[in-house]
């Protein structure tokens, strides 16, 4: 694929949409924002220096524009309510021939039910499919996020090494990291 343009597009998974961010969705990702482990692990050091009052906007503003620069960025609601559930992204995609890398969150009220790991799943399979023409997608996560571990391998990412000192928290605490990745022709989502 020559160009990182993306098209949004909208996935259905089961119970769960996979659907390009919108401003109206600001309100739930204050909530989500307000769980310490997803300020922690994904919101990053310009989003956690801010006022909690401003940090969804800022999070959510370069999402909704990401498409046209080759981040694929899905809201993960739920098909029925439309609740906010989480985030799941393949970023850079093809800046790297055939490659993207993965990242997500879950909102505290979603975990336990799987979400992460459907959504990471439906997601690579968007990217493997013909229209995207990923080869490979990987993903990192600090060895401490153990419940990021369960969804990447849920999610059919083999764990390939760790990273040493490779995560850095907004703190400046480092952490060695799991390096996960997925082929297109490995299985996906496991049990």
């Amino acid at each position: 694929m020559s160009s990182t343009r993306l098209e949004p597009t909208e996935i259905q998974a089961g119970d769960l949409l996979l659907r390009p961010f919108a401003a109206s969705d600001e309100p739930g990702v204050a909530v989500a924002l307000a769980d310490p482990g997803i300020l922690r692990w994904t919101a990053g050091n310009a989003v956690i220096a801010l006022p909690a009052a401003q940090r969804a906007r800022a999070w959510l503003e370069p999402r909704v524009r990401s498409w046209a620069v080759g981040n694929a960025v899905f809201a993960v609601a739920d098909r029925a309510s439309g609740e906010l559930l989480g985030s799941v992204t393949l970023r850079d995609v093809h800046r790297i021939p055939d490659q993207a890398l993965a990242a997500y969150w879950v909102t505290p009220a979603a975990r336990g039910r799987r979400v992460g790991a459907r959504a990471l799943d439906a997601a690579s399979r968007w990217g493997f499919s013909d229209r995207v023409g990923l080869h490979r997608i990987s993903l990192d996560h600090a060895l401490v996020n153990e419940g990021s571990c369960r969804v990447a391998t849920a999610a059919g990412f083999q764990l390939e090494g760790v990273m040493r000192d490779y995560y850095v928290e907004p703190s400046g605490r480092r952490h060695n990291s799991h390096l996960h990745a997925r082929l297109a022709t490995d299985p996906g989502l496991q049990g």
